[in-house]
């Protein structure tokens, strides 16, 4: 499946957000990364051009980075850097708790936000 086939089976509810946060991600992300398919959802990558011993050591598939994917009751976004780096996880849900009225809704890299009108997109930038 392409980027565009799955943007085009998106859930009504979630196609602004999804479009505004992959925006967001978009504008904020150092250049580099590449967005591609991958375990099923729209993903940025280190392309292996830049980290060719790839994923878990498999030389054909690129390191993730940030994946973006809709689902029947919310959004997910996987990032990396939150699972591999504790000050700025840290950080991250500080800001969160300041920043946005509901309580935090996150698993070890997946940030599953539920309501389109309390998305956080500016600390999501950050």
């Amino acid at each position: 499946m392409s980027i565009e086939d799955y943007e085009q089976t998106l859930p009504e509810k979630w196609r602004e957000s999804y479009f505004q946060l992959k925006e967001v991600l978009i504008t904020h992300l150092p250049e580099g990364f590449e967005l591609v398919m991958q375990y099923g959802m729209p993903t940025f990558v280190v392309p292996l051009t830049r980290f060719p011993e790839g994923y878990l050591g498999r030389p054909d598939e690129p390191l993730p980075f940030v994946s973006l994917g809709a689902q029947k009751n919310h959004l997910a976004i996987y990032h990396m850097g939150l699972v591999g780096n504790r000050s700025l996880l840290d950080w991250f849900q500080a800001e969160y708790a300041k920043q946005v009225p509901t309580k935090l809704n996150m698993g070890k890299s997946c940030l599953r936000l539920t309501n389109p009108k309390t998305i956080p997109y500016i600390l999501l930038g950050e």
